[in-house]
């Protein structure tokens, strides 16, 4: 195969990727008024005052256990990582360092 095929298929995958991208944008749901606000809410909690606890009960009239449940689907979604993917995935990597954490003392070992 010449180089001019490869080329060829290099560029039609390209092109496949974009038009994979397009749809995949344009199928996404709008994020919801409060989905938005979760997220400028974790982008600067600690301007508020007092605890993120109260924060959240505050300006959202829930439970701290509800929020978290609902921001762990929310940064779970497609759409919401194409919408601010630095702080999804700063989001994501805090999850999972309390997730390895968690069952790190589970078993009874130490992470260092």
């Amino acid at each position: 195969m010449g180089r001019s095929a490869t080329a060829a298929r290099e560029v039609q995958g390209e092109k496949d990727r974009e038009q994979g991208a397009a749809e995949l944008h344009a199928a996404d749901p709008v994020l919801s008024e409060r989905d938005r606000a979760m997220l400028e809410f974790e982008r600067q909690w600690w301007k508020f005052a007092g605890s993120k606890e109260e924060a959240i009960r505050q300006q959202f009239d829930m439970s701290g256990t509800r929020y978290f449940q609902i921001l762990n689907d929310l940064i779970d979604r497609p759409e919401v990582l194409a919408a601010d993917p630095l702080l999804v995935k700063r989001l994501r990597r805090m999850r999972s360092s309390r997730q390895k954490a968690r069952a790190a003392r589970n078993l009874g070992m130490r992470l260092d």
